[in-house]
């Protein structure tokens, strides 16, 4: 390629954008080497190959070799490992507004780099789309025992705290109810999945659903075990179902690209609204009956 003339604002974002290009090839090909999956192993190498032909495309241009940011190759790696595969890998696609800037400012003065990074991004996008991950699968099943257990016991937790007024007796209570309705919301999922797939899909559905809700209803009982006053345990509850709101959200908008805004504004309207309303049905309650615990 005949040498451009670069600005050394421009010159450096493209260096820049050349070092996260064979960084993800060394991360993709770390991945890849730790996958038992022979098709998602595939796919990864063929992403890796692309941003190698990125780099090799700005090499050109730039006249420098450009050492990998093993940083990012190690944080990345075990971000794929811990949230699995999907999320890893579209998050790391989300962080690359610098490079497409790059690409732009580039673009400017030789048109056809946009059309190699748009051509080579589809095909990426296409092939990050194709990795099968069981996980993802079973999104739906984690999501209904969440969205249950947020719901259900947020709103359980608020009632008890007005009723009973004793972070103790409130955390036994909460406990044994949480228990009994994750096995019944498992049990409900086995059924509903069983008659429409097989025994195998419809017994992981039920892990999945149970696992999310018991999971859920610890976290939002543990303020009423290390507190001893319930109203500060309730708000302490809330923030905790905001958070686990919004951290799932954010997993996924990210693996699923949903919106996140929405979403996140939904679930949280409806838990906290639920919440409200067990908390002024209870205060009705124990004033029209004067029930004093």
């Amino acid at each position: 390629m005949e040498k451009i003339k670069l600005d050394q604002e421009t010159k450096n974002s493209l260096i820049n954008a050349q070092k996260n290009e064979i960084s993800e090839y060394f991360l993709y090909h770390k991945i890849a080497d730790g996958l038992k999956d022979e098709q998602n192993k595939r796919l990864l190498k063929d992403i890796a190959e692309d941003e190698l032909r990125h780099y090799k495309f700005l090499k050109s241009v730039t006249g420098k070799n450009v050492k990998p940011d093993r940083f990012k190759i190690f944080l990345y790696f075990w971000i794929t490992k811990i949230f699995g595969l999907t999320f890893g890998i579209k998050l790391l696609e989300r962080g690359e507004e610098a490079a497409v800037k790059a690409y732009e400012k580039l673009g400017e003065i030789l048109p056809e780099a946009v059309d190699i990074k748009q051509e080579e991004d589809e095909h990426e996008h296409t092939l990050l789309n194709m990795i099968k991950e069981e996980r993802l699968e079973y999104v739906g099943s984690i999501v209904l025992g969440l969205n249950d257990a947020l719901v259900e016991l947020t709103g359980a937790l608020a009632g008890l705290t007005f009723a009973l007024q004793n972070a103790n007796l409130i955390a036994l209570t909460g406990l044994i109810t949480g228990i009994a309705a994750s096995f019944s919301m498992a049990a409900s999922e086995y059924l509903s999945t069983a008659a429409e797939n097989s025994k195998k899909y419809a017994v992981k559905s039920a892990i999945y659903t149970g696992t999310a809700y018991i999971l859920t209803v610890f976290l939002l009982i543990l303020p009423y075990l290390l507190m001893h006053n319930p109203f500060l345990s309730l708000v302490t509850t809330l923030v905790i179902a905001i958070l686990i709101i919004a951290f799932f959200n954010f997993y996924v908008s990210v693996a699923k690209d949903f919106n996140f805004i929405k979403r996140f504004t939904e679930m949280s309207a409806i838990s906290l609204g639920v919440a409200l309303l067990t908390f002024i049905i209870s205060f009705g309650i124990r004033s029209f009956w004067g029930i004093e615990i």
